[in-house]
């Protein structure tokens, strides 16, 4: 007999959500030394003054006191474009420019809700689902009141050289109890400003967010010398020397015929989505801007995304207007060669801005001969030399940097774990408290208590035990009989929208 679950429980809540409302005042690190990096770093006079008097926001709210400026004095109407690339963002990052810094933590949330509401309980039957519905997502994450509400999920399919779920998940002989997909996985969203937030920030804003791994770095090791030419992935492209990393592009457009979760690749379910939202609101009359964020696989996933909606068109509705289109990157490894960089930035005109972490090694893949080794130490002659001989050496980034130290940060403490290095919680607590190369680091108001989150970074005396966030009884719920039990969710909330295939024939990606 199937098992009622009393509809009147609260939903498990998130441990430490309510909790966190005190400022953590740092005390000098003895331990914190300077980078000798070139790029925006803080200086080693600025390592010792940490100290701030603004009351920490916490998790609940979830903005930075940065993004509140941005939202007080109004200037995000009138300076978007700027903020969004238009100069390629010149004269912002060092000293770094107070709204860009709140657009950069919002965005890097955006990224972060992506693991925030990923079921990766092996004993879930939803194993590799979005926990909540996308009407509530947000607010289920503790982004309420961000502005922005999702408008379909996307779905990506077991990749053999990435991480795959499918022997992760738990297999049960209870018929009841059968997993969603086998193969398919929750790898993002596309979400849209409301009407409220689109007043505030001066544009109707399509955001596309990917979730990055789960599981350790060793996906790393996997990722393939060789790069292969983007148009042998369907991915429309008139140079054949434009090349990118495979494992990325194989689980961008991979699909499953027998999975109904993955009929399309998450390449088409993105495109077709995004072009639905620049024709509505473009025929609206309203000013749209495309924004793709991403960290980690989930950065690779966004610059991909990003060529491919520049490439196709997309952005662009059926009178000719273009919509702006930018990528905030996030620790993201190397996608493709020298002449995918060329063709992303000065053929297509898309603008990135990638936040990376100095100690990280995962933007310092893939590569042979330039493998943790900053191709800007490399004479450009010699890159393209290299790209065009073909040599299954070349991969280069693309976009500006802003490079960040975790080490000058006195609430982290000194590990060896590369994870943490990697962790998008630092990078988004690194970001609240960059200032400059020359400047102290202060935060201006994020909770460093989110850094412990998923990690085991913050130093001890502040007192934030790790890896904190959790669903109450992991998500287990008491129902009508006595028995525990995880409950049983919708599953038509995860379906493709009816209109898809119509999409995909406007982008010229289906017949007719």
């Amino acid at each position: 007999m199937a098992t009622t679950i009393s509809t009147n429980l609260r939903r498990p809540a998130l441990l430490f959500q309510q909790q966190r409302r005190r400022c953590l005042i740092a005390t000098p690190s003895g331990g914190a030394s300077a980078s000798k990096s070139i790029r925006c770093l803080p200086s080693a006079s600025s390592t010792t003054t940490t100290t701030t008097s603004s009351a920490v926001v916490g998790d609940m709210e979830r903005g930075s006191l940065a993004e509140q400026s941005g939202r007080s004095d109004g200037q995000l109407t009138a300076r978007w474009r700027e903020l969004h690339g238009s100069n390629n963002w010149e004269g912002l990052l060092d000293p770094i420019d107070t709204v860009l810094r709140g657009e950069l933590i919002r965005y890097g949330e955006f990224a972060q809700a992506c693991y925030d509401g990923f079921d990766y309980d092996r004993f879930s039957r939803y194993c590799g689902t979005c926990r909540y519905p996308p009407a509530t997502f947000f607010r289920d994450v503790g982004l309420d009141g961000v502005g922005y509400e999702v408008t379909r999920y996307l779905y990506a399919t077991s990749n053999a050289r990435l991480p795959s779920f499918s022997d992760y998940k738990h297999k049960s002989d209870d018929p009841d109890a059968r997993l969603w997909s086998e193969t398919a996985s929750f790898i993002g969203f596309v979400a849209v400003s409301s009407d409220e937030e689109t007043a505030r920030i001066g544009r109707r804003d399509v955001a596309v967010a990917w979730r990055g791994t789960v599981t350790r770095l060793e996906w790393l090791a996997d990722l393939t010398a060789v790069p292969r030419p983007v148009s042998e992935f369907g991915i429309p492209c008139p140079d054949p020397a434009v090349r990118v990393e495979s494992g990325f592009a194989e689980l961008y457009t991979g699909k499953d015929a027998g999975c109904r979760w993955c009929r399309y690749s998450a390449r088409e379910q993105a495109l077709a989505e995004v072009r639905r939202l620049v024709e509505l609101y473009h025929a609206r009359g309203e000013e749209v801007s495309v924004t793709v964020t991403g960290h980690s696989l989930g950065s690779a996933l966004a610059v991909l995304s990003a060529f491919d909606v520049a490439e196709t068109g997309a952005n662009v509705s059926a009178d000719g207007k273009r919509a702006p289109l930018c990528v905030f990157s996030y620790s993201g490894p190397r996608v493709g060669n020298t002449r995918f960089k060329d063709r992303f930035e000065r053929d297509l005109g898309v603008r990135a801005l990638r936040i990376i972490n100095v100690h990280d090694k995962v933007p310092t893949v893939p590569g042979v001969l330039f493998y943790m080794l900053d191709e800007k130490l490399v004479p450009e002659p010699v890159l393209r030399a290299a790209d065009a001989l073909g040599l299954a050496v070349v991969y280069e980034h693309l976009g500006v940097e802003l490079a960040l130290d975790h080490k000058v940060s006195p609430f982290l403490k000194d590990t060896l774990n590369p994870g943490c290095y990697h962790n998008l919680e630092a990078h988004l607590h690194l970001l609240d408290g960059y200032q400059g190369r020359a400047q102290p680091f202060q935060l201006c108001g994020r909770d460093p208590a989110l850094v412990n989150k998923a990690a085991d970074f913050l130093r001890d005396d502040h007192m934030v035990p790790p890896e904190w966030r959790q669903d109450e009884n992991k998500g287990m719920v008491r129902a009508q009989d006595g028995r525990w039990v995880l409950p049983k969710r919708h599953r038509e909330v995860h379906q493709h929208p009816e209109d898809i295939e119509q999409r995909l024939q406007q982008l010229g990606l289906i017949a007719n």
